[in-house]
C-alpha cells in the first residue's frame, strides 16, 4: 500500500517575526493517526511541541488537539493551543465572526480567544493551577550551577497547570542567562517524583519577566517560549509579590532571547468572584507548510 501524505502546517508562535518565537508544527487534519504514529512524527519534527487536529469529542469545542513533544503527549500546553488556534482560524474552520471558541485536549477543554482590538492577539485561559511544595534554594542553586546568593528572596516552588514546573526566581537576566541544565541537574530536582517536571527560572523586569525553561526529560533542553507555564509564572510572581506595579494586572514574559528565538508572552490577570484568571496571549506567524509521508 502506499504511504498516505498528511498535510502540516509550520508557525511560529509568540512573536511577529519568523523565525523567533516557538517554532509548531500542525497537522491539520489527523484522522486515522495513531497514538504511536503521532508520536513518531513528532520525533521526526523534532520541534518542541507537534499537535494533531481531530474531530471533537466534547460539547462546545471545535476541534480535538493532541500535542506531543519528541518523547511524550503532554495534557496541555499553550503554543501548541495557540498556534493550533491560528492555523484553524486561517484555514476556515472557525466561522468567522467568531472570536471564542473552545478546543479539546487531555486537560479538557482550554477556551480560546481572539483579540481584534489587538492586532489578532490570541488568548488562551489557563486551567486550574495546582500549587505544589517548595524547594531547598541551595539544591536549586547547585542544579543550575549557579551560587546560593544568585536566588532571589522567593522560595523555589513547584505549581502545575498541566505540566508540573518548577518556579526559580533569580536576581537579574544576566544570572537567568548564565543558567545550565542538563538530564542529571533535572533528575536531581525532580527528587523521589516519577513525573518529569519543567524547571521555569525567570528575574522580575521593569515590564514583567525575563525567562527561560528547560524541561530535558521531556526531550527538551530549552523551550522558547512556554505558555502552559506562563499562567502559573504570573500566579507564583502575585503570590509573592515579584511584579512591578505598573504590570499588576497585565505583563509581559520575555523568553527565548538566549536561544535567538526572542518570544513575547502576553499575561492578563483578572479577578472574578474572590479568585484570580490567568489568560496567556500571543502572536502567530506562518512559516512554512508541507506534506508528511506515513
Amino acid at each position: 500500500m502506499p504511504p498516505q501524505a498528511y498535510r502540516y502546517r509550520l508557525v511560529d508562535v509568540f512573536t511577529q517575526v519568523a523565525f523567533e518565537g516557538n517554532a509548531l508544527a500542525v497537522l491539520p487534519d489527523a484522522t486515522g493517526l495513531d497514538s504511536r504514529v503521532m508520536q513518531q512524527i513528532a520525533r521526526e519534527f523534532n520541534l518542541s511541541e507537534t499537535t494533531f487536529v481531530r474531530p471533537a469529542t466534547l460539547p462546545d469545542c471545535v476541534a480535538e488537539v493532541r500535542i506531543f513533544t519528541p518523547t511524550r503527549e503532554m495534557r496541555f500546553a499553550g503554543h501548541p493551543t495557540i498556534g493550533t488556534g491560528y492555523v484553524l482560524l486561517d484555514e476556515g474552520r472557525i466561522a468567522p465572526p467568531a472570536v471564542e471558541f473552545g478546543l479539546q485536549e487531555q486537560i479538557g477543554r482550554v477556551p480560546v480567544r481572539v483579540a481584534r482590538d489587538e492586532s489578532d492577539l490570541i488568548w488562551l485561559r489557563t486551567p486550574p493551577i495546582e500549587w505544589g511544595p517548595t524547594y531547598d534554594p541551595a539544591l536549586c542553586a547547585r542544579a543550575l550551577g549557579l551560587r546560593r546568593e544568585d536566588l532571589a528572596g522567593a522560595p523555589p516552588q513547584r505549581l502545575s497547570a498541566g505540566n508540573p514546573t518548577l518556579y526559580i526566581a533569580l536576581q537579574t537576566a544576566a544570572i537567568v542567562d548564565r543558567c545550565e541544565l542538563g538530564v542529571e541537574g533535572a533528575r536531581l530536582l525532580r527528587g523521589t517524583e516519577t513525573e518529569p517536571i519543567c524547571v521555569f527560572v525567570f528575574a522580575p523586569s521593569a515590564t514583567g519577566a525575563y525567562s527561560r525553561m528547560f524541561a530535558p526529560e521531556l526531550g527538551v533542553v530549552e523551550d522558547p517560549a512556554t505558555g502552559s507555564a506562563t499562567g502559573p509564572l504570573a500566579a507564583y510572581m502575585q503570590k509573592y509579590t515579584l511584579l512591578p506595579k505598573a504590570a499588576a494586572s497585565r505583563f509581559i514574559s520575555e523568553q527565548g532571547v538566549k536561544m535567538r528565538r526572542r518570544s513575547l508572552l502576553h499575561v492578563r490577570i483578572e479577578a472574578r468572584a474572590g479568585r484570580f484568571d490567568f489568560d496567556v496571549g500571543g502572536h502567530v506567524t506562518p512559516v512554512g507548510s508541507g506534506t508528511i509521508l506515513i
